[in-house]
């Protein structure tokens, strides 16, 4: 048999754990994983930055419905992918870290002056994973990889964090590989059936029953439950920016997105009896913490700590399929008020708020921004899989995009910038060879893409089909607006920025600068090309007036 290591030990397990790729940075203290990564079937996409390794990480696990894996050095690469991290953890995407530590007698608090030493560099992990453990055996890294996929996986879904000792990684072994297995499942215990009956009970008496869709529908592929119960209690539904795609946009009980609203604001005020799904009715959710709901309200949730933590309520620990199921279940036998929203139906209170947040944008001269956003939408199929920075193009979003029947993915749950490109990167990756294979879209502004711009050149050493819309108005533009809103002047705002189109012509990346106007024909070109491609459109973008200020 030909030698193998401690390296050999992590890639085998993650590879019978049904991993396909890895993305990450090779360091001193790893070299012994990349060196057994070179014996593997995984795929290997070599990032330039950790945090955009992470994010690619990300980005590829929504896209493919798969853990990502990330390998890290120890010390400042592990320190750098944190933010990364933060993303995935705030929104419940699994990721299996893997990283590098100093040797093992470095470990335990002892300060040897080794290179990339921590004092602990698991806590600094903790802010940002669900779990943290440190191998110090050949035998325990196949079992820890394997709780470490489970716990990943698990409602409520994040990112987890193995660290190996770098003499580890390159001591010889003789151990056998790993089996391939599948893993324990972990996750809440049953619903209590009185809450279910409870929350039925609440349900079926509403006269205005109204759902707030979150990103956990979406986690769950809970779809078709939620589209379920909506018709079954003839209920109002809108998705929160991380729920978009949860429920059909056009649906006549649809209020799409427009979260940030206070027409809309106002209908899940006035509801008899709120259920909230997969959301912790945070800050953008809950219109800046303005709302203030009147009825009851039911929360369905994974993550425990997001029960009552905005408003009290009854809550039900569970991942949203399985409650929506169950709670239609209980509703089979029960009598359904029919809906009354003060003498309306649903309905025609649906359609009444949408001609209301539509005339209210009509009174903001808002037409560029309008027209733009819809190119973006005409000018890429609709099975889309699209990843946005926190730039003003991504906040429109939220409120205005259809997902249609491709997906939608931004930064709000940690709200860090450059995440867009290096996201859909990840995605790319991940869907080359599938069913599902196709181009990717990534939105940016001009300051938050100079967070990913190196990754240009992973895009091109991979030939990822993703195409890159770069927002270009000089500086960090939501900042300016909120600066000038509230100051009256904006300081710090404006920046010198590269020539975007000759810069990812240096890499190698096909560009081109467009004007708003034809960003749609644009897009419509650099969808049938193949790898990389990057779209730069000098505009100036404005937000709808905030309604919470009001």
């Amino acid at each position: 048999m030909s030698r193998r290591n401690g390296g050999d030990l992590v890639v085998e397990a993650l590879a019978g754990l049904g991993a396909r790729t890895v993305f990450g940075i090779p360091g001193q203290h790893a070299l012994g994983l990349f060196d057994a990564l070179g014996r593997s079937p995984l795929q290997f996409v070599s990032s330039r930055v950790e945090n955009n390794a992470a994010f690619a990480a990300d980005g590829y696990s929504r896209a493919t419905g798969e853990p990502g894996v990330l390998f890290l050095s120890t010390g400042p690469g592990a320190l750098t992918a944190l933010a990364g991290l933060q993303e995935a953890y705030a929104t419940g995407v699994p990721v299996v870290v893997v990283a590098s530590q100093v040797p093992a007698a470095g470990l335990g608090g002892t300060r040897k002056g080794m290179l990339h030493q921590l004092d602990e560099q698991t806590a600094a992990a903790a802010q940002v994973t669900k779990t943290q453990r440190t191998v110090r055996t050949a035998s325990a890294i196949g079992p820890a990889l394997r709780s470490a996929w489970a716990e990943a996986t698990a409602a409520p879904a994040g990112p987890v964090w193995v660290e190996v000792p770098q003499d580890l990684l390159l001591a010889d072994t003789d151990l056998p590989a790993t089996a391939a297995a599948a893993v324990a499942p972990v996750g809440p215990q049953p619903l209590a059936p009185e809450l279910v009956t409870e929350a039925s009970r609440l349900l079926a008496a509403a006269r205005r029953p109204a759902i707030i869709a979150g990103g956990g529908v979406r986690r769950a592929e809970a779809e078709e439950a939620l589209a379920a119960l909506a018709e079954r209690l003839d209920a109002v539904v809108v998705c929160s920016p991380g729920g978009h795609g949860a429920y059909p946009w056009e649906h006549p009980l649809s209020l799409q997105s427009w979260i940030e609203d206070r027409h809309v604001t106002d209908v899940l005020e006035d509801a008899d009896v709120l259920l909230a799904v997969g959301t912790s009715l945070g800050e953008v959710t809950s219109n800046y913490f303005t709302m203030a709901p009147r009825g009851r309200l039911v929360q369905i949730d994974a993550e425990a700590r997001v029960l009552g933590s905005n408003h009290p309520g009854l809550g039900l620990h569970a991942d949203a399929r399985t409650a929506l199921e169950l709670l239609s279940a209980a509703l089979e036998p029960l009598d359904v008020c029919a809906s009354d929203w003060h003498g309306e139906p649903a309905r025609a209170r649906v359609a009444a708020t949408l001609d209301a947040v539509r005339a209210r944008l009509d009174g903001q001269e808002l037409g560029h921004e309008r027209a733009f956003m819809q190119a973006l939408r005409d000018g890429v199929p609709e099975d889309a899989q699209t990843f946005w920075d926190m730039t003003i193009a991504a906040y429109w979003g939220w409120s205005c995009w259809d997902s249609r029947r491709g997906g939608f993915h931004s930064a709000q749950g940690a709200g860090g910038l450059g995440y867009g490109f290096p996201a859909a990167l990840g995605a790319a990756v991940g869907l080359s060879g599938t069913r599902n294979a196709g181009r990717v879209l990534a939105v940016s502004g001009d300051g938050s893409a100079m967070y990913s711009i190196a990754e240009l050149a992973t895009a091109r050493q991979h030939d990822a089909n993703v195409t890159w819309v770069i927002v270009d108005d000089g500086g960090y533009g939501i900042l300016r607006e909120y600066m000038t809103d509230t100051f009256g002047a904006a300081t710090a705002t404006e920046l010198a920025r590269p020539d975007f189109v000759a810069l990812a012509e240096s890499f190698g990346v096909p560009a081109r600068r467009v004007e708003p106007g034809d960003v749609r024909e644009a897009l419509e070109q650099a969808w049938t090309a193949s790898g990389p491609n990057v779209i730069v459109v000098p505009t100036l973008l404005r937000m709808f007036a905030p309604t919470h200020l009001a």
